[in-house]
């Protein structure tokens, strides 16, 4: 049996943090339920790599002090989640930390699942996990039908949508730096 199958009782984190890396799956706590996701496919890797590369190079450019890191740790009031990408505060990253305080993280990303429970999740499940935790920004890259970043500030308890990014177009995004994003760049297979 496997240490997920001999669990029991309520999860904590540091149950989940216990888990041995399987490379397969990604661990997340909500609530005192441990949470299972399989990896990801090469659109959505590829995604995520070329948004963070993206992210990286506009908060160096601003000089944010932040650094993008994907699949983190992000601990909020009622458990932990393991956004596609997070911009954390350089003090917070500085020790090689295991999991980040939601109040390190500037913004959360979340690229949204092809299955229609990964959709759900994503779309409804998440920002609310989020938003507890005060995060100031989420944005969630739609892939289907086609791809689209939608941009959501933190306000009131709630995310907000600010924009929608739409492909085959270059939008500029102010929060929480400057960034140029067209969403179709970020899915396209590499040329060649």
């Amino acid at each position: 049996m496997s240490a997920v199958e001999d669990h029991a009782g309520a999860w904590t984190i540091e149950d989940v943090l216990a888990l041995e890396d399987d490379g397969k799956h990604r661990f997340e706590l909500w609530g005192d339920a441990l949470v299972m996701s399989p990896a990801a496919g090469f659109k959505h890797q590829r995604a995520s790599r070329r948004l963070a590369n993206l992210l990286e190079a506009a908060a160096e450019a601003a000089g944010a002090p932040v650094e993008v890191l994907e699949a983190v740790n992000v601990v909020l009031p009622s458990g932990m989640c393991v956004p596609d990408i997070a911009v954390v505060e350089n003090a917070a990253a500085a020790t090689d930390p295991v999991t980040v305080d939601a109040e390190a993280v500037w913004l959360v990303v979340e690229i949204v699942s092809p299955s229609p429970a990964g959709r759900r999740i994503d779309r409804m499940v998440k920002p609310l996990l989020y938003a507890e935790g005060v995060i100031p920004g989420y944005w969630r890259l739609e892939l289907q039908p086609v791809p689209e970043l939608v941009v959501a500030e933190w306000q009131d308890g709630r995310y907000v949508e600010r924009l929608v990014a739409e492909p085959n177009r270059t939008t500029l995004i102010e929060k929480p730096f400057p960034v140029s994003v067209d969403p179709m760049d970020l899915v396209r297979p590499a040329r060649g």
